[in-house]
């Protein structure tokens, strides 16, 4: 099935209420619109609903049965958001320009590209992490995401103290480099 026939199918999904459907069509491009929208002046619960006024939008076109993409439904529903999101902006005085002169400057498909190219980075790192291995995936983990000091990382990896933690931390933090950049080459 061709990626056309996919979002027609998808389409015709959210018109019956297909819980697949609406849920492939969120985790497809919710992503790309909450970044867009962070990105130029937005909260996260701004994302949401600019996101679910775009799904009402496409629901209602989708009911009508006669609705036809012209474009990829990615491509349809960030401009629809941002559409709604630069009246909603003019609305809260938090943007005083003319929408049309600005919808013309912003690129649909270079931001859903940035955003592509994003979560591509984001796999390769993921995969370069799951082959880590341990105990560096585990201090890495430690230290960037659970933000623990380098004194609590010794006493719970056992180093002798903070110094030796912090030496482990940036040989996994090397290796974890090496893996990532030869699996970036090879993908690119």
């Amino acid at each position: 099935m061709n990626t056309l026939e996919q979002e027609n199918s998808l389409i015709k999904g959210l018109a019956s209420n297909n819980k697949q459907a609406i849920e492939s069509i969120y985790k497809d491009n919710y992503t790309v619109i909450q970044c867009f929208i962070l990105n130029n002046n937005g909260t996260v619960d701004e994302a949401r609903d600019i996101f679910q006024e775009a799904m009402i939008v496409l629901y209602e076109k989708a009911l009508t049965g006669q609705f036809e993409l012209t474009c990829q439904l990615r491509t349809y529903i960030f401009s629809v958001c941002r559409r709604l999101w630069l009246k909603r902006l003019q609305q809260m005085n938090r943007f005083s320009n003319n929408t049309d002169h600005i919808a013309e400057t912003i690129s649909v498909e270079e931001e859903i590209e940035a955003h592509e190219k994003h979560n591509s980075d984001i796999n390769l790192m993921e995969n370069a992490m799951s082959k880590l291995g341990e105990p560096c995936k585990s201090l890495l983990d430690a230290y960037y995401t659970q933000k623990k000091n380098m004194q609590d990382i010794a006493t719970e990896f056992g180093y002798t103290n903070s110094d030796n933690a912090k030496t482990q931390k940036y040989k996994c933090l090397m290796r974890l480099k090496k893996i990532f950049f030869a699996e970036y080459k090879n993908g690119n």
